[in-house]
């Protein structure tokens, strides 16, 4: 097999028209597959390992996280933007649009990217405990549109809000990161982005890369006070070396992180259940990406 390309038809931006779009733009011998359940894109992946000249994965952030956790180091990927935030192609710097982030793709150069590891699992950008995978979760809970897609950005955020609503825009320290203190949730970023809203990048971690560690930005306690302060914070604004009430960390190897009672954990924005512990370490130079 020269190269594959796994498409997710349940992804926000993934229709025939832009598939079909898609595939005119990649090379002439690329053999299409189609995801049908969760997990089948971990599979494709582990088949082609080694074996494909590039692998081109056009879906959203969940699709891309299964192919992570199947492909080996030297198989190039090649991330077009399907889904509704698409936040690992466009951290990489590929274009929004999928047709031109394809066309890109085919002629593009390769580059060896970071990930991080969560209990075991591979992510890509980001993974969280507490009140983002919460947020996840929520969002998770009001299912699919009509035509099968994900909630849109707005839905998303007025979820965030909702739910810090229902801790009355409070939050105390709830968990241990070893060696740093108590805080009140944990935010581990991988890359320069954490998400996106539109097409403004959320930056908890401004000085995160891929070439690098991972990076923790945990605020100690949440407060209505306090809101402002880290919003400034999550779009890469101010000085966390300074912070009174937070606690970072940049290019770290490891963290691990023990949680009073069971807490929610995400990884690339998919929702892995609740953990009492989380093991979190940096996989230097471990994947090779399209560019």
């Amino acid at each position: 097999m020269s190269r594959l390309l796994i498409a997710n038809p349940w992804a926000t931006r993934v229709g025939e028209e832009r598939l079909a779009a898609v595939r005119a733009a990649l090379p002439e011998d690329t053999e299409l597959r189609m995801t049908s359940a969760r997990g089948d894109a971990t599979e494709m992946a582990r088949e082609v390992s080694g074996h494909a000249d590039a692998l081109y994965v056009f879906g959203g952030d969940g699709t891309y996280n299964e192919v992570l956790n199947g492909i080996d180091a030297t198989t190039p990927i090649g991330l077009i933007p399907g889904g509704g935030t698409s936040v690992l192609p466009r951290a990489l710097g590929l274009p929004n649009d999928p047709v031109a982030a394809a066309r890109r793709l085919a002629t593009g150069s390769t580059r060896r990217i970071s990930v991080g590891r969560v209990n075991g699992r591979r992510f890509g950008f980001a993974c969280g405990i507490g009140l983002d995978a919460e947020v996840v979760r929520a969002v998770d809970e009001l299912g699919r549109r009509s035509d099968g897609r994900r909630p849109s950005n707005a839905r998303f955020a007025w979820t965030g809000v909702r739910t810090l609503g229902r801790h009355r825009f409070r939050l105390e320290p709830a968990l241990e990161i070893v060696g740093h203190g108590r805080a009140a949730f944990a935010l581990i970023s991988n890359g320069p982005a954490y998400s996106y809203a539109g097409r403004v990048a959320v930056r908890p971690a401004p000085l995160a890369s891929f070439e690098g560690g991972l990076d923790l930005v945990a605020p100690i306690r949440l407060r209505t006070r306090e809101l402002p302060q880290f919003a400034w914070y999550a779009f890469g604004r101010g000085d966390r070396t300074r912070a009174h009430n937070l606690l970072y960390a940049h290019d770290a190897d490891r963290f691990e992180i023990v949680c009073d009672a069971p807490m929610p954990l995400e990884a690339d924005g998919e929702d892995l259940g609740d953990v009492e512990h989380a093991l979190i370490e940096a996989e230097r130079d471990a994947i090779t990406v399209l560019v």
